[in-house]
């Protein structure tokens, strides 16, 4: 008989489904509609035609989502009709003794609120404030009411970053983790931690839809990611939506009240936020690696060095190499991406140039922070803060040099300083920072 508990809350097309009898346990309706409208994606504006193997017409295909599998004018998307899947006996039983601080305490109690009168909430809470131990409480009364919940995060490497911990937390509700290449892609679980991607092949499924880094790319400007996170939602569910660095739009709805949220302004072990210097490096494009740059890897013990693209990052490396040939390098096309992070984080690997891949959801202690040619525009505001953010995370050791090494200032420079000192001074206020 055909386990069909993978099926629930998922909407796959014809081809992704293995052959069963019980189709008439599954709705169908077309991947496209007339207008045309991909029922997967929510994508309007990009189509092509081509002469269709399977039906043997000039079939309609979508753009927008086909490294997931074509979805065409033949194409049928199915999704099971069945009762969903009980929950193990301990599921929401919570695993964790740790202490939450008064800031993550409030947005804690927020959060729980919202999952219960299944309504709407917004966390602004500073890099490395703790945002996912704000989770744990409204998480474990969801799973133990027997509701379905899902961590969704534009990127893999915040997924991979979150599962195991969610999976010491929640050990009776082991996670299923989604993203592409994911071994746990055929594995039902009422907890669920995926990219926004991969949420396109979900419908209604989740009682709980929870956003993190809701600012970062490509979230923010795909209205195909926003439209795959409402699709997957059930029609009477919570939206929780966790953020270091909201859009200004966002802030100012916050600040003004017109948008339900909590602020956490401080981190979790009481200690403000390391602030950035900004150092004149001279063009770095040209010099590759300038001596100020040189002078302060030499004095580093383990750092993360951010370049605006590869190529400028390639040329960096073997020079740094000659300082330590354990120094690496890594970007999002790389194919050891995920072995070098790790290598990072054990320690092997002292020194790492990154682009802005590593620029959040990701945590290594101790580490110090340089940012060469800050001034580049892929560099924006948001991006800074963040970046600023990955030092001075551990309580053992919650500073951090930061530097910010350009070839002219720029107002997002600026900026990014200001609201990580404006931060500082709010946690102040509040008494969420140790005198």
């Amino acid at each position: 008989m055909t386990n069909f508990s993978f099926f629930s809350g998922r909407e796959l097309t014809d081809e992704e489904i293995p052959t069963i009898s019980d189709l008439h346990l599954f709705a169908a309706r077309p991947g496209l509609s007339d207008l045309p409208h991909c029922h997967r994606c929510g994508n309007t504006s990009t189509f092509s035609s081509h002469p269709c193997a399977r039906c043997g017409k000039r079939c309609t295909y979508c753009r927008n989502c086909i490294e997931m599998g074509k979805i065409s004018s033949c194409t049928t998307l199915y999704r099971w009709t069945g009762p969903e899947p009980e929950h193990p006996e301990k599921a929401g039983t919570l695993h964790w003794s740790g202490i939450l601080s008064t800031g993550q305490k409030i947005a804690s109690d927020n959060v729980w609120r919202a999952i219960q009168n299944e309504s709407e909430h917004t966390v602004w809470a500073v890099a490395g404030a703790g945002k996912t131990e704000v989770l744990f409480e409204g998480i474990a009364a969801a799973l133990s009411d027997g509701k379905r919940v899902c961590i969704a995060a534009p990127r893999a490497d915040v997924v991979r970053e979150l599962a195991p911990r969610l999976e010491k937390v929640f050990p009776d509700t082991p996670p299923a983790a989604l993203y592409g290449g994911s071994p746990d892609r055929h594995i039902y679980s009422p907890l669920v931690i995926s990219t926004t991607h991969q949420l396109f092949r979900f419908y209604e499924a989740f009682d709980v839809m929870i956003v993190d880094e809701v600012d970062a790319f490509p979230y923010t400007f795909d209205q195909s990611l926003q439209y795959a996170v409402q699709k997957a939602r059930k029609p009477d569910s919570s939206l929780i939506y966790l953020t270091a660095t909201p859009e200004t739009s966002w802030q100012s709805e916050i600040q003004s009240g017109r948008r339900d949220a909590t602020l956490i302004p401080a981190r979790y072990h009481r200690k403000p936020l390391p602030v950035p210097n900004m150092v004149w490096c001279g063009n770095w494009k040209k010099s590759i690696v300038s001596a100020s740059v040189l002078n302060w890897v030499k004095e580093k013990e383990k750092a993360l060095i951010f370049y605006p693209h590869i190529d400028a990052m390639n040329k960096a490396l073997p020079i740094f190499k000659n300082i330590n040939p354990r120094i690496e390098s890594v970007h999002a096309a790389d194919p050891l991406r995920k072995e070098k992070v790790e290598a990072m984080r054990r320690g092997d690997v002292p020194i790492l140039l990154t682009t802005t891949i590593l620029e959040r959801g990701v945590t290594f202690p101790s580490v110090d922070v340089a940012i060469v040619g800050s001034e580049d525009r892929v560099f924006t505001e948001s991006a800074l803060v963040q970046i600023a953010g990955r030092a001075g995370r551990s309580a053992n050791c919650p500073t951090g040099d930061i530097v910010f090494f350009h070839y002219g200032k720029t107002e997002a420079m600026v900026r990014a300083i200001k609201q990580i000192n404006e931060m500082n001074t709010l946690g102040q206020k509040r008494g969420l920072l140790d005198p």
